[in-house]
């Protein structure tokens, strides 16, 4: 019965322990300086293979309010990752573009850098350690 009842607890630890290694980080992603409530903010959460080739690993579609936007992603495993955002004013779902090339509407990425050419992964990365991160971004 003592044999039973200890690989019981043990493999019930086993289990708890591992549902721990698991869990993520919260990375709060705080946008500023949305100018109108025309449309949405369309924002993505990025790996090195989906950055500006696919759908994001994370996303959300907020109504555009002028001010601040607050998205919270739960649950982000530690890694590098890039952070796009863009304000859909007339909510076609994409980025519109003047005819010399330079967006319509206001956007922000993450990383350090003044583009004048489309952003590359290394241009816009931040890595997620252990603990909960904040990112600021301003349009």
């Amino acid at each position: 019965m003592k044999k039973l009842l200890f690989t019981i607890t043990v493999l019930a630890l086993s289990f708890t322990m591992n549902a721990q290694e698991n869990e993520g980080i919260t990375l709060t992603v705080i946008i500023e300086n949305v100018l109108s409530s025309d449309g949405h903010i369309l924002s993505g959460l990025h790996n090195e293979n989906t950055f500006m080739k696919a759908e994001a690993i994370r996303s959300s579609k907020d109504k555009a309010e002028p001010g601040e936007l607050i998205i919270t992603f739960e649950n982000v495993q530690p890694g590098d990752y890039a952070f796009s955002v863009l304000h859909d004013a007339n909510d076609n779902a994409r980025m519109d573009f003047e005819p010399n090339g330079m967006p319509k509407e206001e956007y922000a990425m993450s990383g350090d850098f003044m583009p004048m050419a489309p952003p590359t992964f290394s241009d816009a990365k931040f890595t997620i350690s252990a603990e909960d991160m904040e990112l600021k971004l301003r349009f």
